[in-house]
């Protein structure tokens, strides 16, 4: 992944190998679509909330608004230029760091999946990270059964059974990475419109798509958005997804 890329300051053409590029123009083609929810440059505000590489420190006071004002230059989609005929990636800010936790691991299943084709199996199940690609049939003959877990501490228990076939399966959910501060929750999710950590009802959302790829970064846009803005998009662009949202009483309602 060529990590001299996410760290460097140049602003000039970057060469980049093609999987890299072909990660970066599928992040930017979402986070135009969804308005910026989806975007791969929040590494900055990943860290000011305590989920980067370094942790949190819990003695540490939360960013302040002008702190989180402070990262903005450094956060935006918008800054990257992806030239897939001369392989280079440009970004014109030099403190631009990119993030693809939210997008690679559907990258690498669907890379997998393709070696495997290549080896002449046709049915596979590959799963990166809870990002699952299903080619094929299962030994059964029929779909694979994926399931959907409930998004709470019952410890996989699945909420939803789904049959897929020839097409990738990406949930994202705050149930797993967060931690609370005063009863509230912050999740590991960073809206990168309001540079905060996603505060809505939305408790999961699962997503089909043809690649690994596009239901992972959609996943995650779909999250960001979460239960109205989210479905309203989902609906608009015809995108199949399973909402879990928290009701005030406790209990969970789909939405589909």
């Amino acid at each position: 992944w060529s990590s001299d890329v996410c760290s460097s300051d140049l602003t000039s053409p970057f060469p980049a190998s093609p999987g890299f590029l072909a990660v970066v123009e599928a992040a930017n083609q979402i986070s135009a679509a969804s308005d910026g929810a989806f975007d791969i440059t929040v590494t900055p505000l990943i860290a000011a909330w305590g989920f980067g590489p370094k942790g949190r420190d819990a003695d540490a006071p939360e960013p302040t608004q002008a702190e989180l004002d402070a990262l903005a230059a450094s956060v935006g989609w918008r800054h990257l230029t992806v030239d897939l005929a001369g392989r280079t990636l440009q970004k014109d800010t030099p403190a631009l760091r990119l993030e693809l936790s939210a997008i690679a691991p559907g990258h690498a299943a669907d890379r997998i999946a393709a070696r495997l084709r290549e080896l002449g199996f046709t049915r596979t199940l590959v799963d990166v990270g809870g990002e699952i690609l299903a080619s094929g049939r299962a030994a059964h003959g029929g779909p694979w059964r994926l399931g959907v877990e409930r998004p709470d501490s019952s410890g996989g228990v699945v909420q939803r059974m789904l049959q897929v076939e020839d097409q990738a399966l990406a949930t994202s959910g705050d149930y797993r990475n967060y931690y609370e501060v005063d009863g509230v929750r912050r999740s590991h999710t960073i809206d990168p419109r309001t540079r905060r950590p996603i505060s809505h009802r939305l408790a999961s959302v699962s997503v089909l798509q043809p690649t690994a790829m596009l239901a992972d970064g959609w996943a995650t846009a779909l999250n960001v958005l979460g239960p109205d803005a989210g479905l309203e998009l989902a609906t608009r662009r015809s995108i199949p997804a399973l909402f879990l949202i928290r009701e005030p009483d406790g209990t969970l309602r789909e939405q589909a």
